[in-house]
């Protein structure tokens, strides 16, 4: 896949930096953004390959058309990732005791901001007959006790992504769960417990790749069917 290029959001760590590294093997040059200037920067070194950073705040209208002018230097963009997100109020609270402020935050960035990115960068998508892939949760769509906040924003996401594939012929959209991994946010979720039972972000990268090689339907989808 050469001259393909690919935007990660949150790609300093967790399933972001295990997506832009998969993707830099698979020949594409990457722009990646996260909040972390200096976590960003570590990442770039453990991606190699063609990487341009542009650190900021993905709820950031300037950082958004940071972004995009990094697209618009690249030359254009084949495959936006909106991988950024935040977990919202933890430990965990339930509904009845969420805090506003915390649910309004978790909207903003798993919500607003990927629509708003992505509202940026479909021009240069329909260029190239790209592909924009949201990450989501199964909390998306099961009710679990304390992730009524995450999972209300993912579902929204989710709904998002589901329109957005029925108005643009011209790309794929695709929102995918990759399951529950080992990552720093699945440890707030957990905090005080072990999980390392759960797999490392590398481990569904297969199911990732088939998904974006194959150009499969838009729609939703398991990492863990896709491998």
């Amino acid at each position: 896949m050469n001259n393909q290029i690919a935007l990660v959001t949150g790609a300093s760590r967790g399933l972001g930096l295990a997506l832009a590294s998969a993707l830099v093997r698979e020949g594409y040059s990457l722009i990646i953004d996260a909040r972390d200037g200096d976590a960003l920067a570590k990442a770039v070194a453990e991606i190699g390959g063609q990487v341009i950073a542009v650190p900021g705040d993905i709820t950031d209208p300037r950082h958004r058309a940071a972004l995009n002018a990094a697209v618009d230097a690249a030359g254009g963009l084949d495959l936006l990732v909106n991988n950024a997100g935040t977990l919202g109020a933890h430990p965990l609270p339930a509904l009845a005791e969420y805090p506003v402020g915390e649910l309004r935050t978790a909207f903003e960035v798993n919500v607003i901001a990927p629509v708003a990115l992505t509202q940026l960068l479909l021009p240069a998508l329909r260029v190239r007959g790209g592909a924009v892939l949201n990450i989501t949760s199964d909390a998306a769509i099961e009710a679990y006790a304390g992730w009524g906040g995450y999972g209300a924003a993912k579902a929204a996401l989710e709904q998002a992504s589901n329109v957005l594939a029925a108005e643009e012929l011209t790309i794929r959209v695709w929102w995918a769960d990759p399951g529950d991994l080992r990552t720093r946010m699945h440890q707030q979720a957990f905090p005080g417990q072990d999980i390392s039972d759960r797999p490392l972000p590398a481990a569904v990268m297969p199911g990732f790749l088939r998904l974006i090689r194959d150009r499969l339907p838009n729609g939703r989808y398991r990492a863990a069917e896709l491998a």
